[in-house]
């Protein structure tokens, strides 16, 4: 296909994730010059966050608007075009993507459902939670799919601590528990952030409560170890220092029903806990099936390795809701994490141009940079990579590198040196504004 046309060639991407705003910007940097190809990124939300900081947002260690970057203003700075609006379905024989109304909070009708011409199309819209059918779930638990989900977990769990610190007398059983269910990555760490937020409100004297006998930590996890992409040894220290924390963890334990007070075991034992967050397992949205395109048991979109579709070389897809060939072997599939979405952005950042001047694309191969895990003011993990092999690092080298990724990301985003300014900016204020939001 050619690139040079009187009607411009239309690379639309679905989705402002990680994934899929770095290659709108990389697109857009690549084009800004070039009227012969329009770059669009479509989302429903006005603002990104990097999702591995969802957990610091959720425990208020993190406020949302400092971090967030707007996606109206980075296109306009990246030359691409943003559309406000979550895809609702997909029109293949006319090559157009439908978009669901978009709604006021009170239920007013904004904008009418439109539909986007495409002549590329780019899906990256992610995963949700995955409640594995288990009862109670949908209605009773919180979830981290998103930074608002994020921020409305955080302000009840900070009203309810307002609540009980100010009345007077201890926190009723239960009242300020939380059960975190899922012992990954997601949950250890909001786990440990959650620590770090019950005991800045007692330092801040915002609640008169004891902040680990009167709101407890709980981590429940099936299988019997904690952080399955990292090695034993790591995973252990990993839990006790949780343990450190007054955190608990109960491994080999499976959910059998999540009610409005707590949740009950397949062993039969009940855990009280008026807050309970899912993150046991992630799965790409269900719209993806509904799309007329290949899909497996998680809806997620079977794509070869070129991360084209099955049954559309005009469609492709990364991150969480690509089910992705890691390797030639076709023996594993990408998982589910960051970097694999950055990686796959790169690659099509690369492939697209080249295809669009009719060469063959070229095959992704996922690289493994390793796993780090950050708890409170320790870090464990592995890096992986062609000079240092698979090393185990922890403590504060673990702790840099671990902050480095999001750094990272900043570049990706906004160039060397505004990442450094954001940088030089965050360790200013780090010294003038709350440890924690408080409001």
């Amino acid at each position: 296909m050619s690139a040079r046309s009187t009607v411009p060639h239309r690379i639309v991407i679905i989705g402002g994730g990680s994934g899929g705003l770095k290659l709108a910007t990389e697109l857009g940097r690549r084009y800004a010059r070039d009227p012969a190809t329009e770059i669009t990124l479509v989302d429903g939300n006005l603002t990104h966050v990097w999702k591995p900081l969802y957990h610091e947002v959720a425990a208020g260690t993190l406020d949302v608007h400092d971090d967030e970057c707007d996606y109206i203003a980075h296109a306009r700075r990246h030359h691409f075009t943003f559309v406000w609006g979550w895809m609702s379905g997909l029109d293949r024989a006319g090559r157009r993507v439908h978009l669901a109304p978009m709604h006021e909070t009170d239920g007013s009708e904004v904008l009418a459902a439109r539909d986007l011409p495409y002549d590329m199309l780019v899906i990256a819209i992610g995963s949700v939670s995955n409640d594995f059918g288990v009862p109670g779930v949908a209605e009773h638990c919180f979830s981290l799919d998103s930074a608002a989900e994020a921020e409305a977990f955080r302000r009840y769990l900070f009203e309810a601590y307002l609540r009980a610190g100010q009345r007077g007398g201890a926190a009723a059983p239960g009242e300020l528990d939380v059960a975190i269910v899922g012992g990954g990555a997601t949950g250890v760490e909001l786990a440990a952030e959650l620590d770090r937020m019950r005991h800045e409100l007692a330092d801040y004297g915002a609640c008169d409560i004891d902040a680990v006998n009167d709101a407890h930590l709980v981590i429940l996890e099936r299988a019997p170890r904690l952080l399955p992409g990292l090695p034993e040894d790591l995973a252990e220290a990993t839990r006790t220092q949780l343990a450190r924390l007054g955190i608990i963890t109960r491994l080999s334990e499976e959910v059998a029903e999540v009610t409005a007070d707590g949740i009950r075991t397949r062993g039969g034992d009940f855990i009280p806990a008026r807050f309970k967050v899912w993150a046991a397992g992630v799965q790409a949205p269900a719209l993806l099936g509904t799309l007329a395109l290949e899909t497996n048991a998680r809806h997620q979109l079977v794509v070869r390795r070129t991360l084209q579709t099955t049954q559309d070389d005009r469609i492709f897809a990364l991150g969480d809701c690509a089910a992705c060939p890691a390797d030639a072997s076709g023996k594993a599939l990408v998982p589910p994490r960051a970097q694999a979405a950055d990686q796959q952005a790169g690659f099509l950042a690369r492939a697209l141009p080249r295809h669009l001047r009719g060469e063959p694309l070229p095959e992704y191969t996922y690289r493994d940079r390793g796993s780090l895990v950050n708890v409170h003011d320790s870090a464990f993990g592995t890096l992986m990579g062609a000079l240092l092999g698979n090393v185990t690092i922890e403590g504060w080298f673990a702790r840099i590198s671990y902050r480095w990724l999001y750094r990272s990301h900043q570049r990706a985003l906004h160039g060397t040196i505004r990442a450094l300014m954001m940088f030089l900016s965050d360790v200013v204020s780090r010294r003038t504004r709350p440890r924690l939001k408080l409001h």
